[in-house]
């Protein structure tokens, strides 16, 4: 009886090992990457991509210069809270945002409406200087993302959608931030939706290739979504293991109750 159980014990372990086997090679990130690879990459790739403005982003703009009066026109005010019952102000005080509308603008004091979707930061910072320089002497504009997030889902350490603070941020950037694939994660199959102009686009990178570098979804955009498939390990390991388990165990309890019901037999024999 104890060498019938030890055999079950031994072969579910090891069934349990194979299931969880993945080859090194699937693991690793850019097996076709070597020197011709990296040549060809730095002739194609645009390294000094940036992120453009959408209808939806949230902007947070303010303007500075040497004569605080002349520019506190051009600032949304400061928002503070009245606690309730009070004459007393809690909380920190927080700037208010402009929300890119669906026409691609934004309703900026005195300047009026400003078409900036389809700019960069670095693009829409010159086109306000500019025309802010009609009106007050050498201003000074800044402009930060609010809502510039990435949602990365499936087979990673950390699924959940990370803000991002540097719109040349890559997929493997957004992966890292995600705490990276875990072993059961499709590294050739990466699936990332994106939103343009209303529209959904779809895109399937290979991390194990060194095109990916090549891809235009190599950089994230504004609210893209990353989606790491399960590989086939995973599979095996969350449906036929847990199957045989339970029919090993039933298998273990029929055993044992025929044992019993034989050696109780025995004995009033």
């Amino acid at each position: 009886m104890k060498k019938f159980y030890s055999v079950v014990i031994t072969f579910a372990v090891l069934l349990i090992l194979v299931g969880g086997c993945t080859s090194q090679k699937k693991l690793s990130y850019f097996n076709t990457v070597n020197e011709a690879a990296a040549d060809s990459i730095n002739q194609k790739s645009n390294f000094w991509y940036e992120a453009t403005i959408k209808p939806g982003d949230m902007l947070i703009i303010t303007v500075s210069g040497t004569d605080p009066k002349s520019i506190a026109a051009f600032n949304l005010p400061v928002v503070a809270y009245l606690a309730p019952g009070s004459d007393q102000f809690y909380g920190n005080q927080t700037l208010q945002h402009y929300t890119v509308d669906v026409d691609g603008t934004i309703a900026f004091p005195l300047l009026g409406k400003l078409k900036i979707a389809g700019f960069t930061r670095a693009e829409t910072i010159k086109m306000l200087t500019q025309r802010l320089g009609e009106y007050v002497q050498n201003p000074i504009v800044n402009l930060k993302y609010l809502n510039f997030n990435v949602t990365v889902l499936g087979e990673v350490a950390k699924p959940g959608q990370y803000p991002i603070n540097n719109e040349r941020t890559t997929i493997l950037d957004a992966l890292g931030l995600a705490g990276d694939l875990t072993p059961y994660g499709k590294r050739e199959n990466v699936l990332i939706t994106r939103e343009h102009n209303g529209k959904l686009s779809f895109a399937r990178i290979n991390l194990n290739e060194a095109e990916v570098f090549n891809s235009p979804y190599y950089y994230v955009q504004q609210n893209d979504v990353i989606y790491v498939e399960p590989n086939t390990a995973r599979s095996i390991s969350s449906q036929n293991i847990p199957l045989f388990l339970s029919s090993i165990s039933t298998l273990a309890t029929l055993v044992t109750l025929t044992y019993s019901i034989s050696k109780s037999n025995q004995t009033n024999n």
